[in-house]
């Protein structure tokens, strides 16, 4: 019996273990997504609040499902403290409307803002505010194939301007950019139905630089097609330059997406 219970509790403190578990591994774009519990909290929450098992859970669970790169600033947590009790999963605009383009029925966006000009409340479409212009709000059309009219969002800057990051200096940009998110997510419920960014929930979080996936692969297989020793990502250490043929180490795939920081699997 005691043996029993040393086994169990050495198993339960080793590191190995602590880091796979929950381990979760699916494919994104031709490449290997890893995720377990030990790596979403070291590598994708932002915050100053822990979160829990059940919140990482379902953070995975939804980026599998959604074929999702946290690695590439697609999804991230965030939790702080004093604020919600529970962790909020932020999505980047950019993987938002990458799911809504492999939808067959997609048919592009027309999206502006809302402003006051001479008196007058106007739609400008693009991003461009005038020195005399009033900004009010920002709008967006999401057009399908198969609808006869387009799905169209209008909202509010007073409802989303906090002040905080990117608002207090970008307001065109994130009020164009929450509108464009929302008239998506309605016209896509089955695709992108659950996913929110983080102009949407009023984080006080900066948007961390998206990275497209075909240019991140494409700039590490030049980078690293020649250096002559293999990528990895073991924490065990590297082999004995002889231990094992050169052929079989140049075969080693690149697998870090240019600058972007991934976890020892």
């Amino acid at each position: 019996m005691s043996t029993q219970n040393s086994t169990q509790n050495s198993t339960q403190n080793d590191p190995a273990t602590q880091r796979d578990r929950g381990l979760c591994t699916y494919r994104v774009a031709g490449e290997d997504v890893n995720l377990s519990y030990n790596i979403v909290r070291q590598f994708l929450v932002r915050g100053n609040s822990t979160v829990t098992d059940q919140e990482v859970a379902q953070f995975i669970s939804i980026c599998r499902y959604n074929q999702l790169n946290p690695f590439l600033n697609e999804a991230y947590l965030i939790k702080f403290e004093g604020q919600n009790p529970s962790a909020q999963m932020v999505v980047s605009k950019e993987a938002l409307m990458k799911r809504a383009e492999t939808c067959p029925e997609y048919d592009g966006f027309r999206a502006g803002l809302i402003v006051e000009r001479k008196g007058e409340v106007v739609d400008v479409e693009g991003g461009l505010l005038l020195p005399s212009d009033k900004l009010l709000g920002g709008w967006a059309e999401v057009h399908r194939r198969d609808r006869r009219f387009p799905y169209v969002s209008r909202v509010s800057l007073a409802e989303y301007d906090k002040g905080k990051s990117l608002w207090s200096n970008k307001k065109s940009t994130m009020i164009r950019k929450t509108a464009i998110v929302q008239a998506m997510r309605e016209a896509f419920p089955a695709q992108i139905g659950a996913m929110y960014t983080a102009e949407e929930q009023g984080a006080n979080i900066q948007d961390a630089e998206y990275t497209d996936v075909s240019d991140a692969v494409a700039g590490e297989i030049s980078e690293k097609a020649n250096a002559g020793a293999p990528v990895s990502f073991d924490e065990t250490p590297a082999p004995e330059r002889n231990a094992a043929p050169a052929q079989e180490q140049n075969t080693a795939p690149a697998l870090n997406a240019g600058n972007v920081k991934q976890p020892p699997f």
